[in-house]
């Protein structure tokens, strides 16, 4: 209760707005609390949006092969088109592809242009803060990859030598982590153009995906780039907005169906000449 005041004090009605002032601020912070729990409420219950559109938009590579290419009549192929389609099939939603660049595939999710995200996305600390992750769907390995000229036997062999990436990958992170300060490491915007740099000679050497560098070795009779080393042992995962669990467990769920039935193991012999890794068919979360 607040103090009696008489009326014909002389600050009653400075006293009054000052309280008045209060209840206004109060008023504003609980109504700001209230918009701002709504918010979060909508956000949290993405998978309600997606299912009332009936539409699931997921982001995958159109330059990426065998996981994402763009065929003669310009349809989408690779095991992320698989996946993505069995997924979708999965959770009864019609599929949207969504073409992304292995630069852009993040920003699509966080700028809500894409639900999903299955483009070869890799796991690190640094994604995991601001995305979550689903199981594993498939092995990817990341190596650095050269002629037989070239001798390169693990990170201290890069000084002096220049290096071709895709800009915003995991090798992009890793190798300006790794390499000597005298490497040169050359950032394409997407795989095609890595690769267009290496056939040219403009890169000695080039830090991709085990299966990409076997397209590329198709692509030249000469300097057919062999393993150097490998940057890290590592799978592909589907990428979702964070504090999403319905979501989640609904991927998740799809993908644990797959496996089970083998539709997964399918897809993988399929694109990458492979079985799904024992340890993966068996990892749910």
């Amino acid at each position: 209760m607040w103090p009696a005041v008489p009326w014909d004090y002389p600050y009653a009605n400075l006293f009054i707005q000052g309280n008045l002032m209060r209840i206004f601020k109060l008023l504003f912070l609980l109504v700001l609390n209230w918009q701002i729990l709504g918010v979060q409420s909508a956000h949290a219950d993405g998978l309600g949006d997606i299912q009332k559109r009936g539409v699931l938009r997921i982001a995958v590579p159109q330059d990426f092969a065998p996981f994402g290419s763009v065929t003669a009549d310009l349809k989408l192929q690779g095991l992320d088109i698989d996946v993505a389609t069995l997924i979708a099939g999965n959770m009864g939603l019609k599929l949207e592809l969504v073409p992304v660049t292995s630069a852009n595939r993040i920003a699509y999710l966080q700028t809500h242009k894409a639900d999903l995200v299955i483009s070869t996305l890799g796991k690190n600390a640094e994604r995991e803060k601001v995305i979550a992750f689903s199981q594993p769907y498939s092995p990817y390995n990341n190596s650095v990859f050269g002629p037989a000229a070239v001798k390169v036997a693990g990170p201290a062999d890069l000084a002096g030598k220049s290096v071709g990436v895709a800009r915003g990958t995991f090798q992009d992170s890793q190798l300006t982590e790794t390499a000597p300060a005298s490497a040169t490491i050359k950032r394409y915007e997407d795989n095609n153009g890595m690769i267009s740099a290496y056939l040219a000679g403009q890169v000695q050497l080039v830090g991709t995906g085990d299966f990409v560098a076997v397209a590329l070795a198709a692509k030249t009779t000469g300097n057919k780039p062999q393993m150097k080393y490998i940057i890290q042992e590592s799978a592909c995962y589907v990428g979702l907005l964070k504090e999403e669990p319905a979501l989640m467990a609904a991927v998740n769920a799809a993908l644990t169906k797959a496996k089970k039935d083998d539709e997964l193991n399918a897809i993988v012999k399929k694109w990458l000449n492979i079985p799904l890794p024992e340890k993966m068919t068996r990892q749910f979360d």
